[in-house]
C-alpha cells in the first residue's frame, strides 16, 4: 500500500502546484485510506478483520508515529499486536526456524509456522530433500554439494532407484523396467522379448517399460 500510493503521479505543467499538492498527499487521509484498503487482499477475511479491528492504531501510527517507526508492518504486526514475526523466526517468542532464520530449512523447504506466532519451526522439505534440516537427499536423487550450510541434491538417471551420481552407471539399485549389463549400468529390459501380450496384439517395448497394442 505504501509503496503503491507513494508512485501517484499528478501529472501537468505546474511544477509547483504539483510538489505542493503531492506533499498534501504524502500524510493526506486520503491516502491512509488508499493504504489501508490495499494492505490485504479482499479475499483474506482474517487480515481484513485485523485491520478493521486495528485501525485506530494504523491511524496514530500514520498521524503521529511514521516518521520515528518508519517500518509499518514491523511496529504494527510486530511489536504491537504481536501477530506476525519477522520472517525466518516463528511461535510466541519469534524463535528462529530450524535451519536458522537467514535461511529456514537451508532454503531447501518451508519452515512450519515462518513469520507467524503460530507452527513449530519444523521443516517441509522440497521432494529432492529430506531430513530435520532438509540437508539429506531423498531416495532418486544425490548429493552433488554438501557443506555446513548448503546442500544441492540432484535427481538420478531415469534407470537408478538409488545412485551416487548422474548417469546410469552410476545406480546403487535399478527400477523396475531395467537391468544391470555387463558394464555395472542399468539398461532398459526388453520385455517384448518374453512375448507378454495376447496374439492378436503386438508389443512396444518402451523406455522402462512395455505396451500392448
Amino acid at each position: 500500500g505504501l509503496a503503491d500510493t507513494a508512485k501517484k503521479n499528478f501529472g501537468g505543467g505546474n511544477t509547483a502546484w504539483e510538489e505542493k499538492t503531492l506533499s498534501k498527499y504524502e500524510s493526506s487521509e486520503i491516502r491512509l485510506v488508499e493504504i489501508i484498503e490495499n494492505l490485504c487482499d479482499s479475499s483474506n477475511f482474517e487480515c481484513n478483520n485485523m485491520v478493521e479491528e486495528h485501525e485506530e492504531l494504523i491511524e496514530k501510527w500514520w498521524f503521529k508515529l511514521k516518521k520515528k517507526y518508519p517500518d509499518l508492518f514491523k511496529w504494527f504486526c510486530i511489536e504491537t499486536i504481536e501477530v506476525c514475526c519477522p520472517t525466518g523466526t516463528y511461535g510466541p517468542d519469534c524463535l528462529a526456524c530450524h535451519g536458522g532464520s537467514e535461511r529456514p530449512c537451508h532454503g531447501n523447504g518451508h519452515c512450519d509456522g515462518d513469520g507467524t506466532r503460530g507452527g513449530d519451526g519444523s521443516c517441509s522439505c522440497k521432494k529432492e530433500y529430506t531430513g530435520q534440516f532438509c540437508l539429506d537427499c531423498s531416495s532418486g536423487y544425490f548429493s552433488s554439494l554438501r557443506n555446513e550450510t548448503h546442500s544441492v541434491c540432484t535427481a538420478c538417471h531415469a534407470a537408478c532407484k538409488t545412485c551416487t551420481g548422474s548417469s546410469n552407471k552410476d545406480c546403487q539399485d535399478c527400477k523396475e523396467g531395467w537391468i544391470k549389463n555387463e558394464d555395472g549400468a542399468c539398461v532398459d529390459l526388453d520385455e517384448c522379448a518374453a512375448s507378454p501380450c495376447k496374439d492378436h496384439q503386438y508389443c512396444l517395448n518402451t523406455d522402462g517399460s512395455y505396451s500392448c497394442k
